[in-house]
């Protein structure tokens, strides 16, 4: 399957009831997770289906698509492994779901790290391999069933992209994961599950169906200034000037 037909497919099974429910859940998560991040630069990569920066305050904010998914009108189109930022010029990155569809993930996340100011915050959400989701999609795939997740992309488990981001020097500072009702396809049924949440978090925490992360780049000898102190300093535009939502401060 192409990369192209990856993306369409995600987007399209973003559209069911499973990924419905997961997107709210996402969004709550994405909100509560951006809207204290302060600085004057952000950029969400991929995934026009999820606003994941409407929370945030930064003055410039751009969506960035690649050419497989870009909605009609976007002007950031690049490849994710290769970013049109100067280094360390923005304050905030977000990748909803990029790593699973990223051409090489690991390429994916060093661009993330360059272009991040010390002390910037990247925030990361996934798919989880080790869920009752995941089960099913295996067991599709041996008994040749329909698929219950979206067929492409590397599914990237919670450890692993924790080592990922530790050998960057990223240091993790929130975690959660989320969607605890069972893999079933019809909002009927997944609405008659939704006692199970609480119990869920509670008791399996780490089965759910899906996970962000939040983490900060570290820089070796070097402190964050304040806040009153960097407000003094002249924001500079370092991204492309065509950008898809960029508010005046």
């Amino acid at each position: 399957m192409t990369r192209e037909a990856s993306i369409i497919e995600l987007a399209d099974w973003l559209q069911t009831p499973p990924g419905q429910y997961l997107l709210a859940w996402e969004q709550a998560q994405l909100d509560a997770a951006v809207v204290d991040v302060f600085g004057f630069h952000a950029v969400q990569l991929g995934l026009p289906e999820l606003p994941a920066l409407r929370a945030n305050r930064m003055p410039h904010q751009w969506l960035a698509v690649d050419a497989a998914s870009a909605p009609t009108g976007a002007a950031l189109l690049c490849e994710f492994d290769a970013l049109p930022f100067e280094s360390a010029s923005l304050d905030l990155v977000v990748l909803p779901h990029a790593l699973e569809m990223a051409r090489d993930p690991h390429q994916t996340l060093r661009e993330c790290e360059r272009v991040l100011r010390p002390e910037g915050r990247l925030v990361i959400l996934g798919l989880n391999p080790a869920s009752l989701w995941a089960l099913r999609q295996n067991l599709s795939r041996l008994t040749a069933r329909r698929h219950f997740l979206p067929q492409s992309g590397d599914l990237i488990g919670y450890w692993r992209l924790r080592d990922w981001l530790r050998l960057l020097s990223f240091e993790v500072d929130s975690a959660r994961f989320g969607g605890y009702r069972p893999p079933l396809r019809t909002e009927k049924w997944l609405n008659r599950w939704a006692w199970i949440e609480g119990t869920g978090a509670r008791w399996w925490p780490v089965l759910g169906a899906v996970y962000y992360i939040t983490a900060v780049k570290r820089v070796h000898g070097m402190r964050l200034v304040a806040l009153a102190r960097q407000n003094k300093r002249t924001a500079k535009a370092t991204a492309p000037a065509a950008a898809l939502n960029q508010r005046q401060p």
